[in-house]
C-alpha cells in the first residue's frame, strides 16, 4: 500500500454530537482528517468545500436525512467517486438495500466500535490507493 500524499480526509456526518466526537476523536487518534457536519445541508456545504475522501453519514437527521444527503452528493459529478457509508442504529436489510440504492457503499450500525469505524475506513482508503 502507498502512502498517502496528504492526511486522508473524513467527513463524519451526524446530526447527535456523542457519535459525531466519537467518531472525531477514534479518526483523529488514527491520524486522519476529521471534518464533522451536523445534518445533510452542513454536510453539503462542506463536500463542496473540502473534497473529502470518505464520507460517513446518519440515515436519520432533521430537515435533510442520510438518504437525500447521499443522493445530491452522488448527483454532482465532481464527488461520484468518494465512498459513502450509510451510519445508523437500525441493522435491517432494507435500510442496507436503500442505502445502496442511492449511492452509498458501506453500511456500519450505531454504536460503532473504535475498530469498526477504523476497518471501515481501511478498507475505502486501500480500495482508492489501489484504485478500485
Amino acid at each position: 500500500m502507498v502512502a498517502p500524499t496528504s492526511p486522508f480526509k473524513v467527513l463524519v456526518i451526524d446530526d447527535s454530537n456523542t457519535i459525531r466526537r466519537s467518531a472525531e476523536i477514534f479518526l483523529k487518534q488514527a491520524g486522519y482528517e476529521v471534518l464533522l457536519a451536523v445534518d445533510g445541508f452542513d454536510a453539503l456545504s462542506k463536500v463542496n468545500d473540502h473534497h473529502p475522501d470518505l464520507i460517513f453519514c446518519d440515515i436519520l437527521m432533521p430537515r435533510l436525512d442520510g438518504y437525500q444527503t447521499v443522493a445530491v452528493i452522488r448527483r454532482s459529478g465532481k464527488f461520484t467517486h468518494i465512498p459513502m457509508v450509510m451510519l445508523s442504529s437500525k441493522d435491517g436489510v432494507f435500510d442496507k438495500a436503500r442505502g445502496r440504492m442511492v449511492g452509498a457503499q458501506d453500511y456500519l450500525t450505531k454504536p460503532f466500535t473504535k475498530d469498526q469505524l477504523l476497518d471501515a475506513v481501511k478498507r475505502h482508503l486501500n480500495a482508492a490507493l489501489s484504485g478500485a
